[in-house]
């Protein structure tokens, strides 16, 4: 078991390099997350591998320990009721003012989100010809090695099954050896990049639509409120913000108002 001088240090450090809020009482789920790294880097335990951290720069191994205790989970089309908004809702209004909608995916994890509103926009296009608007999507996590896997576009059986349908399978995917590769004209809507959302978002530009989904559940909430302004900022009046269901934005901030409708609720920027 870790003990409480140590555990106290890595959450420190969690906190501060990428917002991460463990609380307390959660060594063995530490212990649990970092063992895979021994071996990697000839560590005997977690506590050499954690005083390690705190004495090295070492980039990769800050880099690999953070990739292990952020939470990856995501799936297709997750929760349904954003992307029949998107459909519906946002982009038949957004497509009467805008030649080019660009979409900002925070914390995309391995692509199943960006790709998604891809094929939304997809279907969308093709229900409402000719349409002269552009898409472009900017997915962006703060774990190399999941966007490593988001731009190589391929998903086992396991990964294609949670939230895709039979119809969009067979339409977006191509079946290749060691799974399903989502196919060039999906893919190439997309471009991923490392973000650390604790770090400036001013390079990124101004979007009309972000998802930023079941991101900042184990924030701060003074972490939730910084991201959450700094958000803001990206985004031009009447702009459009997806967040999960059970995150109140109001707590953080009033940049936003809500929009209901007969889909479901979505943000908009005042």
């Amino acid at each position: 078991m870790i003990d409480a001088q140590d555990y106290a240090e890595f959450s420190r450090f969690l906190s501060e390099c990428c917002g991460l809020v463990l609380g307390e009482n959660r060594q063995y789920l530490v212990s649990s997350r970092l063992s895979r790294l021994l071996d990697e880097f000839s560590f005997e335990k977690v506590e050499d591998l954690l005083r390690a951290l705190r004495r090295s720069p070492d980039p990769l191994l800050r880099s690999r320990v953070i990739d292990a205790m952020t939470t990856n989970e995501t799936s297709w089309f997750r929760d349904v009721y954003p992307f029949e908004i998107l459909r519906h809702d946002v982009l038949p209004g957004l497509s009467k003012e805008k030649k080019a909608v660009k979409v900002w995916s925070a914390a995309c994890s391995s692509g199943q989100e960006p790709y998604s509103i891809a094929m939304v926009f997809a279907e969308w296009e093709a229900t409402y010809p000719p349409k002269t608007v552009s898409l472009n999507i900017l997915a962006t996590d703060l774990s190399e090695g999941v966007l490593q896997e988001a731009r190589a576009g391929i998903y086992d059986e396991l990964s294609i099954a949670r939230g895709l349908s039979p119809e969009r399978r067979q339409r977006y995917f191509d079946a290749v050896e060691n799974g399903h590769r989502i196919k060039p004209e999906i893919q190439r809507r997309v471009r991923f990049q490392r973000l650390n959302l604790m770090d400036s978002y001013a390079a990124l530009g101004k979007f009309d639509i972000v998802f930023c989904r079941n991101v900042l559940i184990y924030f701060s909430a003074e972490t939730k409120r910084r991201i959450f302004d700094g958000i803001a900022r990206q985004m031009d009046r009447g702009a459009y913000l997806f967040v999960g269901a059970s995150e109140a934005v109001s707590s953080y901030t009033d940049a936003f108002e809500m929009i209901r409708t007969p889909r479901g609720s979505v943000l908009r920027r005042r």
